[in-house]
């Protein structure tokens, strides 16, 4: 871990919650509204989240799967996110938030109109802007874990 946790403290609820009350409170408020309020289908939810997971390189992150009501996406999606240009396991939904994802993290400067044209066949402008700020909140949060350190020491809700 990059930074100090006090004795006896969890170092998520730290992090997220005491060490900068007026951002962490916050920041977690927004990360949890992701997935409380989404209207976004499970597959393409979980195909944006998981292809920033891989870039991110967040332990915690890719080990996660959305539950929907007793709903998860099958084991192998994880691999089908990886090869989102060529599965057969993807919808063009699905294969587009993944596309949307990578290109957002790694590209954003070459959004161009053909991908726009192409979203806009696919997403309503709400759905567009969802997935934007559902990507954005992956990507800053789940580096921020990455990068102080703390993915590895993150764990699933049932097993604290």
């Amino acid at each position: 871990m990059n930074i100090d946790i006090p004795e006896g403290k969890d170092a998520i609820e730290y992090v997220w919650g005491e060490m900068v009350p007026g951002i962490g409170p916050a920041a977690a408020g927004l990360s949890l509204a992701v997935y409380a309020h989404t209207t976004l289908g499970l597959r393409e939810f979980e195909a944006a989240r998981l292809r920033i997971a891989q870039i991110n390189g967040c332990v915690f992150c890719l080990d996660w799967r959305t539950d929907r009501d007793g709903e998860t996406v099958e084991a192998e999606f994880a691999d089908a996110v990886t090869d989102w240009r060529t599965t057969d396991a993807f919808d063009d939904r699905t294969r587009l938030a993944a596309e949307y994802a990578e290109r957002y993290a790694l590209d954003h400067h070459n959004l161009d109109d053909e991908f726009w044209a192409r979203m806009a066949a696919h997403y309503s402008q709400q759905e567009v802007v969802e997935l934007s700020m559902s990507i954005g909140s992956w990507l800053a949060f789940g580096r921020l874990n990455r990068v102080l350190g703390l993915d590895t020491m993150c764990m699933l809700p049932s097993k604290r």
